[in-house]
């Protein structure tokens, strides 16, 4: 049995999603983000306090980049990794690490804008430049999905895989702070993503926890 360890709406709503493309049998054990993370039950679990934690067979692991390479090899049938030796399996490992450039940016701005709870302790500089350092991802996906190349739907020649779940998911917590409207072609590609039955279900539950109570939170003085 797999275990996931999970935030709603955070890094480990990627390995959620993927989870549901493979169809694997695994159960979902929700966290509210908070102190409870560094107690020392889940310690053991993520050393860091952070999420996401899997369970599988009795070992653990505790990063997102590497549960999602480790899934695709243990369910290549689903066809959402790529093989050393295949044509895409160098942009394959690019995209689905350049996944945490940007939800690092957005872990920033989720501290500004949330955990932090008093003005005099939030930074409007700091605000500013992480949204447009976003900005600069998404530059980087446009360019990428504007490549010349027949049928680039996705961000691999081969089509679908789990580097569009990581940098989708990590674009679904970016829209939170920085919009789409000056990047067409990320925005379709996002559009396409999120209609899929496996990304609907990574969504929080109605009435259940949720990490940004806000569909977008302005940079400071916009």
């Amino acid at each position: 049995m797999i275990t996931l360890h999970h935030v709603p709406q955070s890094r480990s709503m990627r390995v959620l999603w993927l989870l549901n493309e493979l169809d694997a049998e695994f159960r979902v054990v929700e966290h509210p983000f908070d102190r409870s993370l560094r107690s020392p039950e889940f310690l053991t679990l993520s050393p860091a306090g952070r999420v996401p934690a899997l369970e599988i067979e009795g070992e653990r692991m505790f990063e997102s980049g590497a549960m999602v390479e480790y899934l695709c090899e243990r369910f290549p049938e689903r066809g959402l990794g790529r093989a050393p030796g295949d044509m895409d399996r160098m942009a394959w490992l690019v995209w689905v690490h350049f996944a945490e450039t940007v939800s690092q940016h957005s872990a920033t701005l989720t501290q500004q804008h949330i955990m932090l709870y008093e003005d005099s302790m939030r930074s409007p500089l700091i605000m500013r430049l992480e949204a447009k350092r976003l900005e600069k991802c998404y530059a980087a996906i446009e360019a990428r999905l504007s490549t010349p190349v027949e049928n680039r739907d996705y961000l691999l020649t081969a089509g679908y895989s789990a580097a569009d779940i990581c940098v989708g998911q990590a674009v679904y917590m970016a829209r939170h702070f920085a919009k789409l409207d000056d990047f067409p072609e990320t925005a379709k590609w996002f559009a396409r993503l999120t209609e899929r039955q496996s990304f609907q279900d990574a969504l929080p539950q109605p009435g259940g926890m949720r990490l940004y109570e806000q569909d977008f939170y302005p940079a400071w003085a916009d």
